[in-house]
């Protein structure tokens, strides 16, 4: 590519007037804006029109990067040969000089030719490259980013900064004001805490978490917390909404079909939370900084999730997922994994970040004694946390604790917490270890902690192949909630610490605190993983001596709860300076 080529348009003075062809999904249209922010910072002197559906249009209206709209009416008068002729001579008469293509389709390309555009840029799709004047690649890496970077990445070869930022979306004032109104006609104090709830999807009912959780969440939310539920959806998802109000206790508003695009905003805007499945209104929830607990089954969150942190992912990992089909073929497990407890303790931690009725952890202090609501507990990974990864460990003389982990589990013993190893052990499914080696391996581990002083309280391992989609594979929350019923371990005092993303998504999943530690085998894969999931540890530790370290000193300073879901600082940082 011949990148002073492409770069000599954003030269000043090159390009003047740009055509902006915007996506026609809302979810897609929000995550452009980080490019459309940067094509104004590219082209500062530039006119820039966004060509969009009615939809995208009204989204987008008002937006800082955009200075005009061209509608793209199809259904309507650009229908067809002949409206496509149409709206062809309508941008002509635009007299733009660059054509910026965030579409994909080959139509893109082809109105905008035929539109005259002298510069056509876009990627490298769908058979247009002929009709394009300046061709971007489409790496298969592109293609696997988040869509925020990948539309930023269209950009790069121009040599415009493409540094992400959230996505944005305005409304006015006056919107704002028209929207606590419109609570108001339906008796709501906007001023109550509004949870919104986002049960449906245009795109098909695989991406639909069951209507009856989704009631049972909202139900307990909004009775701990004195709160309102209003139910968004689009046009013909007005039953669906309806069906979830006539299940529940709460309060409710069915807006379902009932808003315009701005209006949805506005709306949507006013939410102190948000639960919803992978659609658009969960881009424009977090747009606005709405604290959403977004829902992922069929959906690859590594390119669809809501971008940056102010979220939760909640997400039931199963072999074929994601699979990006409307209808599910078989028994909907990955929806069907995903618990109402799941759900809500997602959904009470993004609460508690905005301040509404934070609930408190109540930790041991150092030397004895137990927080409210049982006793407190910290679950531990094995391999990689407690003892040397070999890779797969099937006979016990392999077994060797990692450095200070015995003395690190004694700290927890002396000062009141019961300590629990949780593990996936799929090879008893996959024939590669029996029940006999299992135990004394597990027996092994036993007694090179009780040379340290150190003891556990329980071991708990999920025997079953990843394929069969249970209830007990780490994340799933069955190892924590049989712990709780063996041990009597207390649900809200609880800790999780592990070297894999799968163990901070167990910590999310159940409300726990997560302490990642950095002594497995590829500490750095694992919190990539972590990031694309949108996972964000409350501590990264270099081992579970500075793990356990970072509880007890937590506890000394009695902050309690007050660190849950959120990232107090990294243990690597402070080693490195």
């Amino acid at each position: 590519m011949d990148t002073g080529r492409y770069q000599r348009l954003t030269r000043p003075g090159a390009v003047k007037r740009i055509l902006v062809r915007g996506t026609n999904w809302i979810g897609d249209a929000v995550l452009t804006t980080p490019a459309l922010m940067a094509v104004r910072k590219g082209f500062p002197q530039a006119r820039i029109a966004l060509l969009a559906k009615p939809a995208i249009a009204e989204l987008l209206h008002g937006h800082p990067a955009v200075d005009d709209i061209v509608l793209y009416r199809d259904p309507g008068p650009h229908a067809g040969l002949g409206g496509k002729l149409t709206l062809a001579r309508l941008l002509r008469r635009g007299r733009y000089d660059l054509a910026m293509l965030f579409q994909n389709a080959f139509e893109a390309a082809a109105l905008t030719a035929l539109a005259g555009i002298p510069n056509r840029y876009g990627y490298a799709t769908d058979g247009r490259s002929f009709l394009l004047t300046h061709r971007v690649p489409l790496t298969p890496k592109i293609r696997r980013s988040h869509q925020v970077h990948y539309y930023l990445e269209l950009l790069r070869p121009l040599g415009i900064q493409v540094e992400p930022e959230p996505p944005t979306l305005r409304t006015t004032p006056d919107e704002d004001a028209e929207g606590i109104e419109h609570l108001r006609a339906f008796g709501v104090d906007a001023k109550k805490v509004l949870i919104g709830l986002n049960p449906g999807s245009v795109y098909g009912t695989a991406k639909r978490w069951l209507p009856e959780r989704f009631a049972e969440v909202a139900d307990r939310v909004a009775a701990e917390h004195g709160g309102v539920v209003l139910i968004f959806g689009g046009h013909g998802e007005e039953e669906l909404g309806a069906a979830l109000a006539g299940r529940m206790e709460a309060p409710t508003v069915v807006l379902s079909g009932r808003t315009t695009v701005r209006r949805l905003m506005a709306l949507i805007k006013q939410c102190r939370l948000f639960i919803t499945n992978d659609t658009g209104p969960m881009h424009i929830a977090t747009a606005f900084g709405v604290p959403t607990v977004a829902i992922f089954g069929p959906t690859d969150p590594l390119t669809t999730s809501p971008f940056g942190s102010g979220h939760e992912l909640v997400r039931h990992p199963v072999d074929c997922s994601p699979c990006l089909l409307r209808e599910c073929p078989i028994d909907h497990r990955c929806m069907q994994g995903i618990s109402v407890e799941m759900v809500h303790a997602a959904a009470m931690r993004q609460l508690q970040k905005v301040g509404v009725s934070p609930p408190s952890l109540a930790l041991p202090l150092e030397g004895g004694g137990k927080g409210g609501g049982g006793a407190p507990v910290v679950y531990l990974d094995r391999d990689g946390t407690l003892n040397f990864d070999p890779g797969y460990l099937n006979q016990p003389e392999q077994l060797r604790l990692l450095p200070g982990a015995g003395q690190a589990v004694g700290r927890l013993n002396r000062a009141g917490f019961k300590t629990v190893v949780l593990s996936n052990q799929s090879g008893l499914a996959r024939g590669l270890i029996t029940q006999d080696q299992l135990e004394a391996i597990h027996q092994r581990l036993r007694e090179l902690l009780a040379e340290e002083g150190a003891r556990l309280d329980g071991i708990f391992v999920c025997p079953h192949h990843p394929d069969e989609g249970c209830a007990c594979r780490k994340p799933a929350p069955g190892l924590v909630h049989r712990a709780q019923r063996e041990l009597g371990v207390s649900p809200e005092n609880a800790i999780v610490i592990g070297d894999k993303a799968s163990d901070v998504e167990l910590a999310r999943n159940v409300g726990a605190l997560a302490v990642f530690v950095r002594s497995g085998n590829v500490p750095e894969e694992e919190q990539a993983r972590m990031a694309e999931r949108g996972l964000a540890p409350d501590y990264v530790a270099r081992d579970l001596t500075g793990a356990v370290r970072w509880i007890l000193e937590m506890n000394k300073s009695e902050l309690g709860g007050s660190v849950v879901g959120s990232y107090r600082r990294d243990e690597t940082d402070e080693l490195a300076t």
